[in-house]
């Protein structure tokens, strides 16, 4: 059975940096869940930083500055007082990578936005609440590593893929 590696905010557990979580109630996600199919993770409390934490943003030069960026070591994630939080925020991503190999993810279902899991749009890293395109600094190494990274809009479309998972582990 496949495993879908999901953000722990997504599924109720009050981890995001204001102290809240982003609870999606879709059928779906119920019936992955008792398929005991969900593997939760949140990158950013096991990279370290606690809960509440101050915002974050990736900040760096260009309009390319996003997870991406952040792994080639040409942007930074720092808070809106200007700490840097980089190390935190790739620990986490390595570390939600190892967890969807432990259990053989290979796809996950993240949080749209966040400078960790956003697979289309983050903040722009002026704190002004401007989204610009780009994905997070999680996605990213997941991407690179052959995970399928779907948001929380995306629901019937990592369906679709999760059928196309499983219908090629069944041919011979």
């Amino acid at each position: 059975m496949e495993k879908i590696l999901v953000s722990a905010c997504l599924l109720g557990s009050r981890v995001r940096y204001d102290g809240g979580a982003k609870r999606v109630d879709d059928r779906l996600l119920e019936r992955w869940r008792e398929e005991g199919r969900l593997v939760s993770f949140c990158p950013e409390v096991s990279g370290g930083l606690p809960v509440p934490r101050p915002p974050a943003e990736i900040v760096g030069s260009g309009p390319s500055a996003d997870g991406t960026a952040v792994l080639d070591g040409t942007a930074q994630v720092v808070t809106d007082a200007g700490t840097d939080v980089t190390e935190s925020f790739v620990r986490g991503a390595r570390l939600a990578l190892e967890a969807a190999r432990r259990s053989g993810a290979r796809l996950a279902i993240l949080k749209e936005g966040s400078p960790s899991c956003a697979g289309h749009r983050i903040y722009d890293g002026t704190f002004s609440g401007t989204t610009t395109p780009g994905v997070g600094v999680t996605t990213a190494l997941l991407e690179r590593a052959g995970v399928r990274v779907f948001n929380e809009d995306e629901l019937q479309s990592a369906a679709a893929y999760l059928e196309e998972l499983e219908n090629r582990r069944q041919k011979p």
